[in-house]
């Protein structure tokens, strides 16, 4: 057995630990500056940049030839992207329908909308769930429950409802959905 599978000297060691300080310390500012939303409920486009920012780190703080300007670059690149794309979806409506899956309503005025349960790969048992985590021990006093961006689901009691400005678009989508099954836009 190679004596350099347990020890090849000392540079790779400073260098790991050069690089996971100074890769740890730039993820923090990066984070810090990008504001609370980097760090928010992961939608699907947070999701992979949390993903893709930990394989990042974590293969340029054990590879010997990455340099330190290399692992600081890739590490702004990506929060830079980021930053960029969620800058776009907050501004344009049209960067919103790429990168994000809107609400969806699963259960609505006593009735569970089974084909969009269906489609979101849930049932009813994930329903019940939510609306006992909710504080409710049955369906009776809520209103809605709708599966957010984040994959959460949302539980609107009857009492709660408001003039239902949060829940009404996805209810009309739904109808008009049920009303035109051709549209192909089912939720």
């Amino acid at each position: 057995m190679d004596v350099n599978y347990f020890w090849s000297g000392w540079a790779p060691i400073w260098h790991t630990l050069l690089l996971g300080a100074v890769g740890y310390l730039t993820l923090v500012l990066l984070l810090r500056g990008t504001g609370p939303r980097t760090m928010a409920k992961m939608t699907p486009l947070d999701f992979v940049i949390g993903v893709t920012l930990g394989s990042a780190f974590g293969r340029v703080i054990t590879a010997v030839g990455v340099s330190v300007a290399q692992a600081v670059a890739a590490l702004v690149l990506l929060v830079t992207i980021q930053w960029v794309l969620a800058a776009g979806r907050a501004r344009w409506k049209f960067m919103r329908r790429i990168l994000d899956s809107p609400p969806v309503l699963l259960y609505y005025g006593g009735e569970l909308q089974n084909a969009a349960l269906r489609k979101h790969r849930l049932t009813h048992i994930d329903v019940d769930t939510a609306v006992r985590q909710g504080g409710h021990g049955s369906l009776e006093n809520v209103q809605a429950v709708i599966l957010d961006q984040d994959g959460s689901l949302g539980v609107i009691a009857s009492g709660s409802m408001g003039d239902g400005s949060t829940v009404m678009p996805y209810v009309e989508r739904h109808q008009a959905d049920s009303a035109n099954p051709a549209s192909g836009n089912q939720s």
